[in-house]
C-alpha cells in the first residue's frame, strides 16, 4: 500500500506546486509585460490550469481514499476527506462561478482596460470583490492541499513502519 501513498503524496504536492508557483507567475506576468490587460490574461489562463488540476486531482485522491488501509484512524480519514472534498469544491467554484463572473463583469466594462474603470463604478467594486474572492478560495484551498499533505504523508510514515516491522532484521543487512 505504500506504493498507493506514495501516489497520492506526489499528486497532492505536484498540485500544491503548481499553485505556489502560479502566485510567482501572476506577480511576474503584471511586473514584466507591458500592459495589465495582457497581464491578466496569462494569469487567468494559468488560474484556470491549477484550478482544473486541482479539481481532477482532488476528485483522484478522494476516490483513492477509499482503497482500504491498515491502521488508519477513522478521524484522519475523514477529516482528509472533508478536505479533499473543500480542495475540489473550492477549485471547481474558483473555476465556474467566479471565473465566469469575473468574466462577465470585464465583458461589461466596454472593452476598456479595468484600470480605466473608475474606482467607485458599480462594476470595477464587483471586479475587484470577485477577485478577492477568488483569491480566498484559492489561498483556502491550498491550506486545504497543505493539510492532506501531511496527513498522507503521516500515513505514509506509518505503512512503512508497518512494513518494516515484519522484515527480518538479518535480511536488511546481508552483503
Amino acid at each position: 500500500m505504500s506504493f498507493i501513498s506514495n501516489l497520492r503524496l506526489l499528486l497532492i504536492a505536484l498540485w500544491l506546486g503548481a499553485a505556489v508557483f502560479f502566485i510567482f507567475v501572476a506577480q511576474s506576468a503584471f511586473a514584466v509585460l507591458p500592459s495589465r490587460e495582457l497581464a491578466g490574461a496569462v494569469v487567468s489562463r494559468t488560474l484556470m490550469i491549477v484550478n482544473l488540476s486541482g479539481l481532477g486531482i482532488g476528485l483522484i485522491l478522494l476516490l483513492s481514499s477509499f482503497i482500504k488501509r491498515l491502521n488508519i484512524k477513522p478521524f484522519f480519514l475523514w477529516t482528509e476527506r472533508i478536505l479533499l472534498i473543500l480542495l475540489t469544491a473550492a477549485c471547481a467554484v474558483n473555476q465556474f462561478v467566479i471565473a465566469l463572473w469575473l468574466s462577465f463583469v470585464r465583458g461589461q466594462f466596454g472593452g476598456k482596460p479595468v484600470d480605466e474603470i473608475p474606482l467607485e463604478d458599480p462594476l470595477r467594486i464587483q471586479f475587484n470583490q470577485l477577485h478577492q474572492y477568488s483569491v480566498w478560495i484559492l489561498a483556502g484551498s491550498m491550506i486545504a492541499a497543505l493539510i492532506i499533505f501531511f496527513f498522507i504523508a503521516r500515513k505514509s510514515d506509518k505503512t512503512v513502519a508497518v512494513d518494516n516491522k515484519f522484515t527480518d532484521i538479518n535480511n536488511e543487512f546481508k552483503f
